[in-house]
């Protein structure tokens, strides 16, 4: 035991010295997940989520105790003694290793840092056309005003977080620990009600306001509406005006193009510099 904790703690020692030849290649991250996906995720959840076996690898919250590129390499390459997790030396290339862990890095971003796979151009053509994503929402200006902007989803959320939105009535999400599910009711600030006026006519939308005497209204024609609460008959409906059936309504394909183009919606975040210029002339 003593050989082997000098063996993996030299190795640990030299891949500190190391550093990841593929952070932030969006081409390479993709490779990476490709290995993933056909060596992790039978004891590793897909997309850094909890597996029937193994923790989840990007989950909110969580405390890692291998957070560093070099380390998560380690534990790829040597596996981790005492639990399940194997060594890959021998079956993955280091080459390949680094992939996944730049993978695995970017997972524990946000979905900009590593942005699902497929056809960009043809994804926004989905978002405004035959998904109507733009009847509720705006992207950079453009859109509707009904839903909340979407211009930095990818920068404010994982790729579960927008596959769970889109496929999900109630959002499964894991704990620090990985092993049990909890469920997230929908969104209290975004509750869909119909208001039916004294003329019969009915408005339709997002309460964006009420008190005692009064609510007011983002509609679906887009207008913003003000009632006299005495006057009008007010269903809160239980349900989102968000359709969650894009993975039925969609082809695979088109659902894949979707993601793509949600998955980049936003603002990559700048590297820091590696030096900062201190005061008085000092590099730190």
């Amino acid at each position: 035991m003593k050989r082997y904790l000098l063996i993996a703690l030299f190795a640990a020692s030299a891949a500190q010295a190391q550093t990841n030849p593929y952070t932030d290649n969006a081409t390479a991250i993709d490779q990476g997940r490709g290995l993933f996906n056909s060596t992790c995720t039978s004891c590793h959840g897909p997309n850094g989520t909890a597996g029937e076996f193994g923790p989840g690898l990007a989950i909110p919250g969580r405390t890692y105790a291998r957070r560093t590129d070099t380390q998560i390499f380690d534990a790829i390459k040597h596996g981790i003694p005492g639990t399940p997790m194997p060594a890959h030396q021998g079956k993955l290339t280091d080459d390949q290793i680094w992939k996944i862990t730049a993978y695995v890095h970017g997972l524990r971003g946000t979905a900009i840092d590593a942005p699902s796979p497929g056809d960009l151009a043809a994804g926004e053509a989905v978002f405004w056309g035959k998904g109507s994503c733009g009847s509720c929402h705006m992207v950079n200006g453009r859109g509707s005003i009904v839903g909340p902007d979407l211009s930095q989803l990818a920068s404010l959320r994982k790729t579960n977080s927008i596959i769970d939105a889109l496929t999900q009535t109630q959002h499964r999400v894991y704990g620090p620990g990985g092993a049990q599910p909890h469920l997230l009711t929908p969104l209290p600030v975004w509750p869909a009600v119909r208001v039916t006026t004294a003329d019969g006519k009915t408005i339709r939308g997002v309460l964006r306001n009420e008190d005692s005497f009064s609510l007011q209204i983002m509609g679906l024609d887009q207008q913003l509406h003000l009632y006299d609460r005495s006057k009008v008959k007010i269903v809160y409906e239980p349900e989102s005006l968000m359709p969650t059936d894009y993975d039925k309504r969609l082809s695979k394909q088109e659902f894949d193009n979707l993601l793509a183009y949600l998955t980049r919606l936003g603002t990559p975040l700048t590297p820091p510099s590696p030096s900062v210029k201190m005061p008085g002339g000092r590099d730190d």
